[in-house]
């Protein structure tokens, strides 16, 4: 652990964490059927600089979507909450969470925050952006996996715990049900969940959003090649695959995958790998789910906690659900 005035951080990841985590996904996923890599391996250096350009694009509504909703209601979430302690799961640079921040220190209620990601330098560099903006707000950051397990510190409650983005898309069925369970026990009485899901909508808006016509999200796509080359010595052709997304009706998600150009044969030197991919053959990259109100609202039930409050933007695109334990 290591420390300065109103910040703390306690690693609770092994140092090799990540580059173990690393070459079990990619191993798992390309000897798979079909194959697969999990969408946080997009989020080195380059690959969060795509996706900050990606949220500019016109096509790209989630994320001002969920702003707006953000700016709206702050106060309101703050307010219905009462809360002392903000828990932020995946909280990257802090942005989202800003204007919760600023609504709380308007009422003087909000004493501490635990940001909680696996990058400490995000986790510093947000907590030094925040702590010049609040410099009364007590930050414990927690270097971590919240899908792998997770002890929060000791803080004042009632806590807010967020997960916002939409993130929660990305999870599987099984893997959401996991995760709100999880979160479920992380709660006391008194404690709020506040998690930010995209809608269904029509399919045409669903896909620009996730294959925009000046090749953004194509490049942050195949970056997870690029990293898979880097760390493990892989010999990816980004050429040689094309972006595809594509609305799954069936399941309400949005598929992001790479097509194979060519039949290819890929080696990856760190695993002991070799990897043929067939002409045409599709590696998936991203799930994307969507979400309805009752069948969101059954999962979280189903995980103990029960909705409360439902916000959206005013287009319908983007929601916020609060929920309490039940």
């Amino acid at each position: 652990m290591s420390s300065f005035p109103l910040f703390r951080l306690t690693r609770t990841l092994p140092d090799d964490a990540t580059a173990a985590a690393l070459r079990a996904d990619v191993l798992h996923g390309l000897t798979g059927t079909p194959k697969t890599l999990p969408p946080k391996w997009f989020y080195d250096a380059r690959g969060s600089e795509l996706f900050d350009e990606i949220t500019t694009l016109p096509e790209y509504y989630p994320t001002r979507a969920e702003r707006e909703i953000l700016v709206a209601r702050a106060a309101e979430i703050v307010a219905t909450t009462g809360a002392r302690t903000l828990v932020e799961l995946g909280s990257g640079s802090s942005d989202k969470t800003r204007h919760l921040l600023d609504a709380a220190a308007e009422r003087s209620s909000l004493s501490t925050y635990v940001p909680v990601d696996v990058s400490e330098s995000a986790l510093r560099g947000a907590a030094k952006v925040l702590l010049d903006e609040h410099p009364a707000l007590d930050i414990h950051a927690l270097v971590a996996d919240f899908t792998r397990g997770l002890t929060l510190p000791e803080t004042p409650g009632p806590r807010l715990v967020a997960f916002l983005g939409g993130t929660i898309g990305n999870l599987l069925p099984g893997e959401r049900a996991e995760f709100l369970a999880a979160v479920r026990a992380l709660m006391s009485p008194g404690d709020f969940f506040l998690l930010g899901a995209d809608l269904v909508k029509d399919p045409a808006t669903l896909v620009a959003a996730y294959d925009d016509p000046t090749g953004v999200t194509a490049a942050f796509d195949k970056n997870v090649l690029a990293v898979v080359n880097r760390e493990l010595g892989a010999d990816f052709d980004l050429d040689a695959f094309a972006h595809v997304a594509v609305w799954d009706a069936e399941h309400e998600w949005i598929e992001m995958r790479l097509r194979s150009t060519a039949a290819q044969t890929v080696k990856i030197p760190a695993l002991d790998l070799a990897v043929d991919f067939a002409a045409g053959e599709e590696l998936r990259t991203e799930i994307s789910a969507k979400f309805r109100r009752e069948s969101l609202g059954d999962e979280l039930r189903q995980a103990g906690l029960e909705p409360a409050r439902w916000w959206t933007d005013e287009g319908g695109r983007f929601a916020l659900c609060l929920s309490t334990v039940a």
